[in-house]
């Protein structure tokens, strides 16, 4: 029985977490505070839940809870910063004064209050590693220890980030607020950033030996769609939301029975999951509604929308998806945009074009390390029947790649490579 009711308490927290230090940071005007009187009002639940049982209303509850430490947190702290007894009765009165704006602050409508503490937590000011941390752990929920398990880091490390991040919060003084106009376009761009990381992490896992991380997939959807229904006018959001929806939506077809991975055009399209994919494409069609020119978050689900709408890999538009990569390559350009361009040129007028491309990005030094460069390429020379110098490319990419699942791809595909010179000879 204590085992169910604490189950259901890990369940109120991941629900109620956020909006409870949300209207707290609103009320204390500190995040590291918040988020300690928000564990308090968690360890009062776990204490007297078990007795007592879980309230009607949870999240009432735990906010009460929570509110009363704030209050006497502020009383404390008052009497603390008394340096003469001579302010008697006039010291007394602001101080009810102000515990009484605390007790309404804390009342107040708190519909904005997620929407600032998303922007706090990823504030530009704080390192990109810092940020999914944060966010993580105050909008996610999740513990330090189920965030370095995710990401395959030390839970000291993850502690230390968050610590720092929260420091540097204070000590920058980062306002508890809504940006003003003329930066939000930057501070968007920040939070939709950090939820892209989270996503990318969970859809191909760049260390260990699972291809997927499935929880960190559903945070960065979970946390999509807050945003989305907090900012409803920032088309970007839109595009971000309807990326990871159909990118989430093939989750169940990219890996088989045993974990190992099945690339796109190989998966079975029955197993996508198709009410993700008309959320994701009723949020494109929001983006693009929302008027404007498309940006690099609607760009790219787009192009998910393209493979999204294909009944079979040959129904594919790729002719569409090369205009698509032209105009994300035109708006933020960079090797690895050209390195998908390539892919979808290959596809849709042959692997010479596709190889030509991925030629020119051999020598790119932000490219030295990265696996995918000699995987297209040595896919695109197994096509053209170059066989040996594909088997050389798959084995390079298997060398530099950290997650095993993948490594044992490549490698498999070098292997395939030298069964089909051994049928040659």
């Amino acid at each position: 029985m204590t085992t169910d009711i604490h189950r259901a308490i890990d369940a109120v927290w991941r629900i109620e977490a956020p909006r409870l230090i949300a209207a707290l940071a609103r009320m204390v005007r500190e995040v590291s505070l918040a988020e300690d009187l928000a564990q308090d009002a968690l360890v009062a639940a776990m204490e007297q839940w078990p007795e007592s049982g879980i309230p009607d209303n949870p999240g009432a509850w735990l906010m009460a809870t929570a509110k009363h430490r704030a209050i006497d947190n502020f009383r404390r702290k008052k009497v603390l910063e008394r340096k003469h007894q001579e302010l008697g009765r006039e010291m007394d009165a602001r101080q009810e004064t102000a515990v009484a704006e605390l007790e309404k602050a804390i009342d107040d409508d708190v519909g904005d209050d997620l929407l600032r503490l998303v922007f706090v937590a990823c504030h530009p000011v704080l390192a990109p590693e810092a940020r999914v941390a944060l966010t993580l752990r105050l909008l996610g929920g999740l513990t330090t220890d189920e965030i370095a398990r995710a990401f395959l880091i030390s839970e000291p490390t993850v502690a230390q980030r968050i610590v720092r991040a929260k420091r540097t919060l204070a000590e920058k003084q980062i306002p508890f607020e809504i940006p003003r106009k003329a930066e939000l376009p930057v501070r968007v761009a920040s939070v939709l950033e950090v939820i892209y990381l989270i996503f990318n992490e969970g859809y191909s896992a760049t260390a260990g030996g699972d291809w997927m991380r499935p929880a960190l997939c559903e945070e960065a959807l979970r946390l999509g769609r807050i945003l989305a229904e907090l900012a409803p006018d920032e088309p970007e959001v839109h595009g971000l939301v309807a990326l990871i929806e159909i990118q989430a939506s093939r989750a169940r077809a990219r890996v088989n029975a045993s974990g190992e991975p099945i690339l796109l055009l190989e998966q079975n399209r029955a197993h996508w999951d198709h009410l993700l994919i008309r959320r994701g494409l009723a949020a494109l069609d929001r983006a693009v509604k929302l008027g404007g020119p498309s940006g690099w978050y609607t760009l790219q689900a787009a192009i998910a929308a393209c493979h999204a709408r294909a009944r079979a890999p040959e129904a594919t538009d790729w002719p569409r998806i090369v205009t698509l990569y032209n105009a994300l390559a035109q708006l933020a350009p960079s090797p690895i945009v050209e390195l998908n361009r390539a892919v979808a040129l290959s596809m849709a007028a042959g692997p010479a074009a596709g190889l030509e491309v991925v030629d020119t990005l051999t020598s790119e030094p932000s490219l030295k390390t990265y696996h995918l460069l000699p995987s297209v390429r040595g896919d695109l020379l197994f096509k053209l029947g170059r066989i040996a110098e594909a088997q050389a490319e798959f084995e390079r990419a298997a060398s530099l790649t950290r997650n095993s699942r993948e490594r044992e791809l490549l490698l498999n595909r070098a292997l395939a490579c030298e069964a089909a010179r051994d049928n040659c000879n």
